[in-house]
């Protein structure tokens, strides 16, 4: 388990930060900007000393208020990936990666070579910084994190400077990390997509507090936390299976408890099971069964609950055959239709809101000792 609790009064904001989580896979720390993200990981990794509190990675205690325990930074075992990728401008890839390597000390858990399949930095191992892309130079800086041999690993809004294209290049390569090596890993970000995409746990942070932390889909999920996820960027996640490919079309179709999915096509067999996003502003509402709509998926639903955001917008929370999607639309329209709970609809999903950014592989379960037996 990752055991945190931060005490920290810093110059605009009191940090007492709270949470647990499983020391396997992503833990997200999601929030805007200013809510206390990085010096919480700052505080986590060393750089920055809590007034009080306790700090427990897989049983090592990096901190401890009351026993008077503040571990070095050199010997938490930390591996830290910036915004900025950080390289050494005047060593060549290669050199960058093995830095870390060299001096790494106690037992190696991860080797040159397969860091560098896992990351496919091949090709790229005798060039220098300035010759890579913004997504190349951050796999090289993931690639030097890991090479550290951490225990640990901070991702601070790794993606952040980094253009749409270039997002899309990096977070298979995460998602890779994710599910190939058994280490945990804090990923910040306050762009929602990236967390819906990798995270298996979550933690709301605002004004320097937890909101709110435990599985993601079930606080993604939470109409509640709207106001601090942001009005546009809520909605839904559902887990689907992708069942078909129609490549005439360039569409797959996904099937989950409430019916199926059309999205583009999905890069993974069928069978993968994949995380859908599905953003609340994405969804429109019908009284009656569309037909000529060019919207494909009409999924029928009961309306579970409606709740009055800032300005003229309301947020409809819909049960899909046991699963639930949220719609954002106006009180105006909501008056109109005379929505009221317990009311049968249909709610409509454009399959081109449904892109790459909304879609993210789960990770595959590893097979327990008796299977592998």
């Amino acid at each position: 388990m990752i055991e945190v609790h931060v005490q920290k009064k810093l110059a605009e904001l009191q940090l007492d930060i709270a949470f647990k989580a499983e020391s396997r896979g992503i833990t997200a720390i999601f929030g805007r900007s200013g809510a206390g993200k990085t010096s919480l990981i700052q505080a986590i990794a060393g750089g920055l000393r809590p007034d009080a509190g306790r700090i427990v990675v897989d049983g090592r205690v990096f901190f401890d208020s009351a026993a008077k325990i503040d571990m070095p930074i050199h010997t938490r075992q930390v591996g830290y990936v910036f915004q900025e990728s950080r390289l050494f401008p005047h060593l060549s890839v290669r050199n960058n990666l093995t830095y870390g390597y060299k001096r790494a000390g106690g037992a190696r858990h991860f080797e040159f070579d397969d860091a560098v399949d896992l990351l496919g930095i091949g090709h790229l191992l005798n060039r220098r910084p300035h010759k890579l892309s913004g997504g190349e130079r951050q796999r090289v800086a993931i690639g030097r994190a890991l090479l550290a041999q951490p225990s640990l690993l901070l991702m601070d809004e790794p993606l952040s400077s980094l253009d749409p294209a270039r997002k899309s290049e990096l977070l298979p390569y995460i998602e890779g990390i994710r599910d190939e090596l058994e280490l945990p890993i804090l990923y910040i970000s306050h762009a929602f997509n990236e967390v819906v995409r990798l995270a298996d746990h979550i933690v709301l942070i605002d004004g320097g507090k937890v909101v709110r932390s435990g599985p993601l889909l079930e606080v993604a999920s939470d109409p509640d936390l709207s106001p601090i996820i942001g009005r546009f960027e809520s909605g839904s996640v559902l887990e689907c299976t992708v069942i078909r490919h129609d490549e005439d079309v360039a569409l797959s179709s996904l099937a989950f408890s409430g019916g199926q999915l059309r999205v583009p096509h999905v890069g993974l067999p069928v069978g993968a099971q994949v995380r859908v996003r599905i953003r609340a502003r994405d969804v429109a509402l019908s009284l009656s069964r569309p037909m000529d709509v060019s919207i494909t998926n009409r999924l029928p639903g009961k309306l579970l609950s409606l709740s009055e955001r800032e300005g003229p917008y309301v947020e409809v929370t819909v049960d899909v055959g046991g699963a639930t999607l949220r719609s954002l639309i106006t009180r105006e329209s909501a008056a109109r239709l005379a929505l009221e709970p317990g009311i049968t609809l249909w709610a409509l999903v454009k399959s081109v809101a449904l892109d790459s950014r909304s879609v993210g592989f789960i990770r595959r379960a590893r097979p327990s000792s008796s299977e592998t037996d």
